[in-house]
This record gives C-alpha cells, structure tokens and sequence, in this order.
C-alpha cells in the first residue's frame, strides 16, 4: 500500500496545512494549523506526531516543516487530487461540485490508477480549475 492511501483525510489535510504558513527561520507554528483546519491545537498534534512518524513532516519547538519526502507526498496528493477532478470534469459533473467529488476518491487511488487516468485523459497539464497537474514519471514512496 502506497504511503498517500495509509493516511487519513485528516492527516492530509493537516499535512496541507504547513506549507505556505512557514517563514524561513522556522515553520508553521502549531496553532496557525490547527486554526486552518478548525480543531484544537491537542487534535491538530495528534495528527502531526503520525506525519512526524511518516516522515513527513519535522516539528522542533512547536514549529513545523515539510520534510522534502513530506513535499513529494504532498505533490503526489495534489495529482491524485486534481486528475480525479479532471475525470469527474470529463464525466459532465458541475464545476462546483468537482473539489468535492475528487475528495470523495483521491485517497483510495493508487498511483497505477492515477496513471492509468492521466494517460485516457491526455495527460492534462492543468486541472478544471486551472491549477497545474503534477507530471507524471515517479513512484511514490512506500512505507
């Protein structure tokens, strides 16, 4: 099982969380992601101590960072993501309603899979929404 399917929605969600919010002398302090997904700083440390321990992330002082193994899961997320929401584009659901239908499979999607859908879609460079498609070409870490 490819690391991206053993994580929860939660996970990633609260892994999507950090970048974005970090500075460079450190990271994303707890409460900022906890704010962004509407939980508790506790909660949003639960689910970061399992990104820690996927590797994902790195905490020290209450900040975190994406690790660079952390960014390619992210990145692989972000493809999962957005090609399904180019299928379900393909398959004549509304715009409003792509995100949501995505969410709904991107998890439960192997790379294989993904693959497979890139390639009978043409291999879009962007999604529906416009938002660039990660390329193909890598495996995903396992663990």
């Amino acid at each position: 099982m490819e690391l991206l399917q053993r994580l929860t929605r939660r996970q990633v969600d609260a892994l999507r969380a950090v970048p974005g919010r970090e500075t460079s002398r450190s990271g994303t302090p707890l409460n900022a992601i906890a704010a962004r997904l509407s939980i508790r700083a506790p909660s949003a440390l639960a689910h970061l101590t399992v990104l820690e321990e996927f590797g994902l992330v790195d905490r020290h002082r209450g900040k975190t960072r994406l690790t660079s193994r952390g960014q390619e899961c992210l990145t692989e997320y972000e493809r999962h993501h957005r090609v399904a929401e180019q299928m379900f584009a393909r398959l004549g659901f509304p715009s409003r309603e792509l995100c949501a239908a995505a969410r709904e499979v991107d998890l439960a999607l192997d790379h294989k899979t993904v693959e497979r859908l890139c390639r009978a879609e043409g291999h879009p460079s962007k999604c529906p929404h416009g938002e660039p498609i990660p390329p193909c070409g890598r495996r995903p870490s396992r663990r």
